[in-house]
């Protein structure tokens, strides 16, 4: 049976550089909206690590009668403190799941201070730029400032 050359020759420049440019233009439109994202993941996954150790420390509360001091810091969430008012009633293996005091997503320490100057403790991450204040990415994020 005959079949016509054009049948085994493929794609021609033409409809390949046609596919590349409607590839080109879906990249140029969708490409910003995925990058733009991930900011927000990054802030969205600091506020949830925030509200986790927030447990964490009314679980220590909870068992000892008061929260870690600033000189304690957080890691008396994962060790029992050997500074300070030493837990009477500490439970083994600490109050965070992972056995260690996690890093905001920019993998920056959590700031600690208790007593705070907002409540019983202040907790937050100075956002992706590391340096207190800023806005956007850079905004602190604060315990006491979240919905």
């Amino acid at each position: 049976m005959y079949t016509p050359l054009r049948d085994k020759r493929g794609f021609t420049l033409i409809e390949i550089m046609v596919v590349i440019a409607i590839l080109a233009l879906l990249a140029a439109l969708v490409a910003p909206k995925i990058i733009g994202r991930s900011d927000d993941a990054k802030i969205a996954d600091t506020k949830v690590q925030i509200k986790n150790i927030e447990t964490a420390l009314k679980l220590y509360k909870l068992d000892n009668g008061n929260y870690p001091s600033t000189e304690q810091g957080l890691q008396a969430l994962v060790t029992k403190p050997t500074v300070g008012i030493i837990p009477k009633n500490y439970r083994d293996g600490g109050y965070l799941e992972s056995k260690k005091v996690p890093q905001d997503a920019w993998s920056n320490d959590f700031g600690y201070l208790s007593p705070g100057e907002h409540g019983d403790y202040d907790l937050y991450s100075l956002g992706a730029d590391g340096v207190k204040g800023g806005e956007g990415k850079n905004a602190d994020i604060e315990s006491w400032n979240l919905q």
